[in-house]
C-alpha cells in the first residue's frame, strides 16, 4: 500500500498537483477491533480524550477489510457518511447485495464465482462423494450455501457439513474429525480463514489422517504459513482457488529499505515479507523478484482503483458521468482492472496444487485456471498431468454399462446400488439412471451394453427338421413300394378281394400325406404357408373317404348275402367314386373359400419369446382353419362307427377290424394334436402338426396293408380264392350260430 501510495504521488499523470495520505490500523481479524479503528480514523484526531465527531473527516477512502465479518462491520459503519471501501479480500457473496452495502467494492472476486469454480472441480474429477467443512462466521455460511446451490441438480453429494466453531473447542474439533474419518468421504471442500484453518491443523494432524484430498478456498490455499515440511504428510496434494498474482516492478527495490537483511535480529520484518508478500526473504539486491501473492497484489491494485476513482472525479464535466460505461476501468502492471454492476471484480483464479519441493517444503504449483470472462463451461483449464491427489471418493462405484443406478431409500442421490437391466434392455453408458428398451426385432446381449437382432427361429433342416423329413421321405418311399408290391399282384385273391382300386387310392393319398410334411420344414414363405394347410387337409380327406367307402363295401358285402338284399348294386365301383369325390370335394370347397377370404400367410411371432423372433404360419381364418380340421375329424369319427360296428362281421381278412385299429390310432394322434399344437410356439407348432401328419399316416398305412402285405409276401399259400371262400364261409358260420 505505501509503495503504492508513493508511485502514485508521484506521478504526474494520475492525480497530479494533488497528494494522498494515508492512515493504517490493524484490526487483528476482530471486528470490535476494527470498529474502534474506522470511528477513531472518522474522528480525525486521537482516540484518547476526543469528543465524537468533532468536525468533518478528511476519510475519502477505506482500504480493508481481509475478513468479510470483520468488511461487514465497517461498511455499516461507513456507509452513513458515504465513505467508499474497497476490500483486497472479503470474498462473501453476501457483500455484494448493493441494496445493504452500497459504498462496498472490491478487488478480488465474489465467492459466487469461486464456488462455481469448485463445483465445476469436483465434476471434472468424478468427485462425487464430498465432505464440507466450514468457519461460523459469514464467509464460510455464503460460501457453503453458494456451494450447495451449484451443486444441486449435479451428480455430486455432500457427505457431511461440518462448522469450526467461533469459539475454538477442541472437544467439537475432535467429534468433527471423528466425523471426517467415519466417513468414505475421500474428499473434502473448506471454507476456513487462515487463522482457522491453522487451528484446525494442530489437532488433525496429531491424530495422524492422511489420504484425504482437501480442496481449499481462496482464503488458504496460497498462505506462506502452510510451505513448512510438516504439513505435507497430512495436506500433500491439496488443490484450491488462488486470488490471481501479478507483477509489481519496483516492490523489489522497495522491499530492500526494509528487509531481513537489513534487521536480520527483527524475526518480524522475517514475517512480514513472507506472509504479506509471499517472496523469499533470502533474495538479494538485482534479484528477481516472483509473482507476489494475490492478497499483496489485491492491495496494489485496491489503491490504484481508489486513485484512479479520484482522478475520474476531478475530471468529471456538468452534465456527464465521470466513469465511461458507468464503471470504473483502468490498466496496471499491463492488467486490464475493471469491475462489474456489484462493484465486484472480474472473476479470474490461478489453480494451485500442494507438492513436495525442496527440503521436504510445500511448493504451491499453478497447475490451471479459472478464467470467470470466458463463456460457461469453458471457464475452468486445467494441466491434469501436473497433479497429484487422492483420486476417488464416491459414495457408490459407477455402474458399468449393461447396469442402472438404483438410489438407496432415505440416502443421497449419489449413494445407490447398481442393478442390471432386464432382458430386454441395455445401458451403454456409465452410471445410466435407466435401461432403455431395445426395438421390436432387437434383443439385449449378454452383457446388457447393446441391441442385437433377434434370433429367427423356424422348423430348419436342423436335427429335428431333418428327422422328420427323413420320416417323411421313408413314409413316402414305404408306401410307394406297398403300391409297387399291389399293383405286382393285382391279380391275386387278396387284392382283388380288398378292392384293389380303393386300396390304390388310399396308397397315393398315403404318399401325398407323407410328402405334405415336408412343406413344414423350412422358412415359411407365402405359398408354403398356403400349401401347407390345405394340402394336408384335402390329401387326408381324400385318404379318409376312400377308408369310408371302404368301409361301406365291407358292410355291404356282408349283408348283401341276405336273400331279397341288393344293397351292392349301389355300392359298385362308379358310385364308390362318386362317394370318394363328393367327400373329398367339400374339403376342397372349404379350402378354395379358406384361400380367397383370408389365406394362410408368415408371420413374425415375437410375443411368445421376447428374445427370438419366430417365423410361422399364421392360419389367416381360424374358423377356415378349425373347419378343415373338423371334417377331417368327422370323417375319421364316422369311418371309426362303422368300422366298429363291422367288427366282427366276416369280412376279408378282417378288414373291418383293420379299419376300426386304423381310425383309432388316427383319432388318437389327432385328439393329442390339438392340445399340443396350441401350446407350441412356432417351428414346435410346425414340428407338432407335422409329427401328427407322419404318426397318423403311419397308422393309416400299417394296419390296413401291413396284414394283406404279409400274406402276399410270406403266406402265398392263403392268398388264393378256395382259401379266401373258406375262410369266409367258416367265420360266416360261427357268427351265424
Amino acid at each position: 500500500m505505501r509503495l503504492a501510495v508513493e508511485e502514485i504521488n508521484q506521478s504526474t499523470e494520475l492525480l497530479p498537483n494533488y497528494t494522498l495520505g494515508y492512515k493504517i490500523f490493524d484490526s487483528c481479524a476482530h471486528p470490535l477491533t476494527g470498529q474502534r479503528a474506522a470511528l477513531a480514523v472518522l474522528n480525525g484526531v486521537s482516540e484518547d480524550d476526543s469528543p465524537m465527531c468533532s468536525g468533518a473527516s478528511p476519510l475519502l477512502a477505506v482500504i480493508g477489510e481481509s475478513g468479510s465479518s470483520q468488511s461487514i462491520v465497517l461498511s455499516r459503519i461507513l456507509q452513513p457518511f458515504r465513505i467508499p471501501m474497497i476490500s483486497y479480500f472479503s470474498s462473501c457473496a453476501c457483500l455484494s447485495d448493493r441494496r445493504k452495502f452500497p459504498t462496498f467494492f472490491r478487488v478480488v472476486p465474489s465467492d459466487d464465482y469461486q464456488v462455481r469454480a469448485i463445483a465445476q472441480l469436483l465434476i471434472r474429477f468424478n468427485w462425487t462423494w464430498v465432505g464440507l467443512v466450514r468457519g461460523d462466521r459469514e464467509y464460510g455460511r455464503f460460501a457453503a450455501q453458494g456451494l450447495l446451490r451449484e451443486l444441486k441438480g449435479t451428480k455430486v453429494c455432500v457427505a457431511y457439513q461440518v462448522i469450526i466453531p467461533l469459539l475454538y473447542d477442541r472437544e467439537r474439533i475432535l467429534d468433527i474429525i471423528q466425523v471426517m474419518l467415519i466417513s468414505s468421504a475421500r474428499v473434502v471442500v473448506s471454507f476456513l480463514s487462515v487463522g482457522e484453518m491453522t487451528s484446525f491443523l494442530k489437532d488433525y494432524m496429531m491424530q495422524n489422517i492422511t489420504g484425504i484430498q482437501w480442496v481449499a478456498s481462496e482464503s488458504w490455499i496460497t498462505a506462506s504459513v502452510y510451505t513448512g515440511s510438516k504439513y505435507y504428510p497430512y495436506m500433500g496434494g491439496a488443490i484450491g482457488f488462488g486470488i490471481r498474482k501479478g507483477h509489481i516492478s519496483r516492490l523489489i527495490d522497495y522491499l530492500q529499505t526494509v528487509n531481513p537483511q537489513m534487521y536480520p535480529n527483527n524475526l518480524l520484518v522475517k514475517e512480514l515479507w513472507e506472509a504479506l508478500y509471499g517472496c523469499s526473504p533470502s533474495l538479494s539486491s538485482g534479484s528477481v523478484l516472483p509473482l507476489c501473492s494475490g492478497v499483496a497484489y489485491n492491495v496494489y491494485k485496491a489503491v490504484y482503483a481508489i486513485a484512479h476513482s479520484l482522478h475520474n472525479l476531478l475530471l468529471c464535466q456538468p452534465g456527464s458521468g465521470p466513469f465511461q460505461n458507468n464503471s470504473l476501468t483502468f490498466n496496471i502492471a499491463g492488467e486490464e482492472v475493471n469491475f462489474d454492476l456489484k462493484g465486484d471484480s472480474i472473476p479470474y483464479y490461478d489453480i494451485v496444487n500442494w507438492q513436495r519441493g525442496t527440503g521436504e517444503n510445500i511448493e504451491f504449483v499453478n497447475v490451471g485456471l479459472f478464467d470467470g470472462t470466458k463463456p460457461a463451461g469453458e471457464e475452468l483449464v486445467i494441466q491434469e498431468d501436473r497433479i497429484i491427489w487422492v483420486p476417488v471418493s464416491v459414495c457408490s462405484a459407477s455402474c458399468h454399462p449393461g447396469s442402472r443406478k438404483a438410489v438407496r431409500r432415505g440416502e443421497p442421490v449419489c449413494c445407490f446400488d447398481c442393478v442390471p437391466c432386464d432382458n430386454g434392455k441395455i445401458s451403454n453408458q456409465t452410471d445410466s439412471i435407466e435401461c432403455t428398451f431395445c426395438t421390436e426385432d432387437f434383443w439385449s446381449n449378454q452383457d446388457r451394453t447393446d441391441c442385437i437382432p433377434k434370433k429367427v427361429e423356424f422348423l430348419a433342416y436342423d436335427s429335428l427338421g431333418i428327422t422328420l423329413t427323413v420320416t417323411s421321405v421313408v413314409g413316402a418311399c414305404l408306401t410307394m413300394a406297398v403300391f409297387v408290391v399291389f399293383f405286382y399282384h393285382k391279380n391275386t385273391a387278396v387284392v382283388r378281394v380288398n378292392n384293389s382300386e380303393l386300396s390304390f387310392f388310399i396308397l397315393f393319398s398315403l404318399t401325398l400325406c407323407f410328402l405334405c410334411s415336408l412343406v413344414f420344414v423350412g422358412e415359411p414363405t407365402s405359398w408354403s404357408c398356403m400349401l401347407r394347410h390345405t394340402a394336408f387337409s384335402i390329401t387326408f380327406s381324400l385318404c379318409l373317404s376312400c377308408i369310408l367307402g371302404k368301409t361301406l363295401v365291407v358292410l355291404a358285402a356282408f349283408t348283401a348275402t341276405r336273400p331279397g338284399d341288393n344293397i351292392m348294386k349301389w355300392l359298385g365301383p362308379k358310385q364308390q367314386r362318386v362317394i370318394i369325390f363328393s367327400c373329398t370335394q367339400v374339403q376342397v370347397v372349404t379350402c378354395a373359400a379358406w384361400l380367397i377370404d383370408a389365406p394362410p400367410f408368415p408371420s413374425r411371432n415375437t410375443q411368445y419369446e421376447h428374445s427370438k423372433i419366430i417365423l410361422e404360419c399364421s392360419v389367416g381364418s381360424s374358423i377356415a382353419f378349425w373347419c378343415v380340421l373338423g371334417y377331417i375329424g368327422l370323417q375319421a369319427c364316422l369311418c371309426f362307427v362303422l368300422a366298429f360296428l363291422a367288427r366282427k362281421l366276416p369280412g376279408n381278412f378282417n378288414e373291418a377290424k383293420f379299419i376300426t385299429f386304423s381310425m383309432l390310432i388316427f383319432c388318437a394322434v389327432w385328439l393329442a394334436f390339438i392340445p399340443a399344437y396350441i401350446s407350441s410356439p412356432g417351428n414346435y407348432a410346425d414340428a407338432v402338426e407335422s409329427f401328427a401328419i407322419l404318426a397318423s399316416s403311419f397308422g393309416l398305412l400299417f394296419f390296413l396293408f401291413s396284414p394283406k402285405c404279409y400274406i402276399i409276401l410270406m403266406k402265398p399259400e392263403k392268398n388264393t380264392k378256395q382259401h379266401i371262400m373258406a375262410q369266409f364261409f367258416l367265420k360266416k358260420a360261427k357268427t351265424c350260430s
